[in-house]
């Protein structure tokens, strides 16, 4: 009788332990019972679809051709400022802006074996679907600025020049120096440690360990105002598509937006990103990274550290600034400037 009890509890047990470390499927849009699709798609190479929106001018008068890459917990909706462009500076400037869901967000399939080479390929095909010739401008802020290290690793051929905006740093980049890194990384809140810590040495935990109840997981999923500085939080006030659009952002699963962000961006990379070689060694295009003094998500040593490491690197440190900066204006506007100003 005991054997049998022991059997039950340790049966009872591992049913426990996968339903809790396996998530639920993702909702797959146009699939029955999931989101409906009302973006344009492309189909990739893969089969995988991709959803995206253009900004700005056509693209048969377009100047400059710039794909934007969203943040976490973010879609093809959000753009820091760029949607409050003037009529003017566009025109002006010839600016089409395309931003897209990655994959598992919004309305684009998820992507199970994700690597930041496939994103940059899928970058790639956009480009390609879109007509937008043999090199494009790529941008992104955030977890989206972290991408950009892939686009410079896999397309630098593709590339007129690329923009990193408060870029999410991996603290087990191995080209950090040690005491560096730990001490940045000791920087974030406990919780947030330990779901770095979880992600990059047990992603198989990542699931259960953000959708468990008994110890807080990531603050900055859950936009604690701790992770925030005071102009974050002024500025957050004001954005009113974060709000709007959240319902659809991660309507496919949290678990193939949110964790597998998490696991791609602080697991173990194929590359270290201070070893790559400057893509444009005779100026024909440029690499801007802007950041600000005062962002208590992404450590600015880190980013000082890069830009010494990487002298090719144009390094923009915005005073009094924490991680949202780009959505003031005047500071949007620049971003997009310096890389298309610098041809003229």
């Amino acid at each position: 009788m005991l054997k049998e009890i022991r059997a039950a509890l340790l049966l009872g047990l591992a049913v426990w332990v996968y339903q809790a470390t396996n998530p639920p499927p993702p909702k797959i849009c146009g699939t029955p019972g999931g989101p409906l699709i009302t973006a344009p798609r492309i189909k990739l190479r893969d089969g995988r679809y991709l959803a995206y929106k253009e900004h700005g001018v056509s693209r048969e008068t377009a100047k400059y051709k710039i794909i934007y890459v969203h943040g976490f917990a973010s879609m093809r909706h959000h753009t820091m400022s760029v949607a409050k462009l003037s009529a003017e500076v566009v025109e002006e400037l010839g600016l089409l802006f395309v931003s897209f869901d990655r994959p598992g967000y919004g309305e684009s399939d998820p992507h199970p074996k994700r690597t930041p080479e496939s994103i940059a390929l899928d970058i790639e095909e956009l480009a390609d679907h879109l007509e937008f010739g043999s090199r494009f401008y790529v941008m992104g802020f955030s977890m989206g600025g972290q991408v950009i290290w892939g686009c410079l690793k896999y397309i630098p051929h593709r590339l007129a020049g690329a923009t990193l905006i408060a870029p999410v740093v991996n603290y087990w980049w191995p080209g950090f120096p040690a005491n560096l890194s730990t001490e940045a990384y000791y920087l974030q809140l406990p919780q947030d440690q330990w779901t770095l810590r979880v992600a990059h040495h047990a992603p198989w935990l990542t699931y259960w360990w953000n959708s468990q109840k008994w110890f807080p997981a990531s603050a900055v999923a859950a936009r604690k105002p701790e992770v925030f500085s005071r102009q974050d939080l002024e500025l957050l006030s004001t954005v009113t598509d974060g709000r709007m659009y959240m319902p659809q952002t991660m309507q496919q699963g949290e678990f193939e937006t949110l964790h597998r962000d998490m696991m791609i961006g602080f697991g173990k990379w194929e590359f270290d990103p201070m070893d790559l070689e400057n893509p444009f060694p005779n100026n024909e295009g440029s690499v801007h990274l802007w950041h600000g003094d005062e962002d208590k998500t992404v450590p600015v040593s880190l980013q000082r550290y890069i830009a010494q490491r990487l002298p090719w690197i144009n390094y923009h440190e915005i005073s009094g600034s924490g991680h949202m900066f780009p959505y003031i204006l005047e500071i949007c506007e620049a971003i997009i400037k310096a890389p298309l100003l610098e041809k003229k």
